[in-house]
């Protein structure tokens, strides 16, 4: 795909982030975006945001939309279809997610059901109600947002990270399982699957709120403070992300790896697989990766 221009994409969790980065800099290229986000505010400013930065005929609607929804789902696409006056769609960035709940053992089933709920529910969903209208498209590109820990489950020593870890596990699956499906079945429709490593975004905030976390007063400050340093000091920003998925869909990279930290942790995984859950292994080779 040389060109943005003259296309529409659909991009959830548009609201923050890398979501609404990918929204900017598609509007900025000439291309209309239905956006959705669970907040419609923010993703309402997204879209005025992107509006601003976009060429004359360009179209940029937000929508409210929770992607764990199915029926909210279908919503969503007609109502954008509506918008638009479309019949077909160009591209889909799945990128909608949360964090939270990361231990089986220890945190509710409502939690846990629910950030696995949004991080592969959602990816699915829209896959079923998006793909017939890639279908419809000269050219179609489906790109869905998993994560390093799409192949490595853990945060570290103490740190589980099992709802997320599962729900990426699923969504790099059946990304490359759709690689087949298309080629076979709709040869001019692609897929793409994204492995962020650390980005620059509110994750944390955001899903806090989305799981209705109320932290106590003496936590507040520690709280905002982390999700202040997650965004601020990592290592790749939202921006660079979005660039960096957008020059992935160009090339027709299948899988779009962001952020060195992700490259050298995919490497060592996959050279070691065994010693993956062993950190003290895990760290020298990673060390090692980071000293050729």
């Amino acid at each position: 795909m040389d060109s943005f221009a003259g296309k529409l994409a659909v991009v959830t969790g548009g609201g923050s982030g890398m979501g609404r980065e990918l929204v900017r800099q598609l509007a900025a290229e000439g291309c209309s975006v239905a956006a959705c986000d669970l907040n419609e505010g923010t993703v309402a400013e997204t879209a005025a945001l992107a509006l601003d930065g976009a060429p004359s005929g360009v179209r940029v609607t937000g929508h409210a939309c929770d992607v764990a929804d199915e029926p909210q789902v279908l919503r969503f696409r007609d109502e954008l279809l509506d918008a638009h006056d479309a019949s077909h769609v160009d591209l889909v960035f799945s990128n909608a997610g949360v964090g939270g709940a990361g231990s089986f053992v220890r945190d509710s089933r409502e939690d846990w059901e629910r950030v696995f709920a949004i991080d592969f529910w959602g990816v699915y969903y829209c896959a079923r109600a998006f793909v017939p209208l890639l279908i419809k498209s000269p050219e179609g590109v489906l790109v869905n947002t998993s994560s390093v820990n799409g192949f490595w489950a853990s945060l570290g020593p103490g740190i589980p990270q099992t709802a997320y870890s599962t729900a990426k596990f699923a969504v790099r699956g059946f990304s490359e399982a759709l690689i087949e499906d298309l080629r076979t079945n709709a040869p001019h429709v692609r897929v793409a699957v994204v492995l962020p490593g650390h980005v620059g975004t509110g994750i944390v905030g955001n899903s806090m709120r989305v799981l209705g976390v109320e932290p106590a007063a003496e936590l507040r400050e520690a709280l905002l403070k982390m999700d202040t340093d997650f965004r601020e000091k990592a290592p790749v920003s939202a921006a660079e992300a979005a660039a960096i998925i957008l020059g992935g869909v160009r090339a027709g990279a299948w899988r779009i790896i962001i952020g060195e930290d992700a490259a050298r942790l995919d490497t060592v995984v996959r050279a070691s697989p065994d010693a993956a859950y062993d950190y003290a292994e895990l760290a020298k080779g990673m060390q090692d990766s980071g000293n050729r």
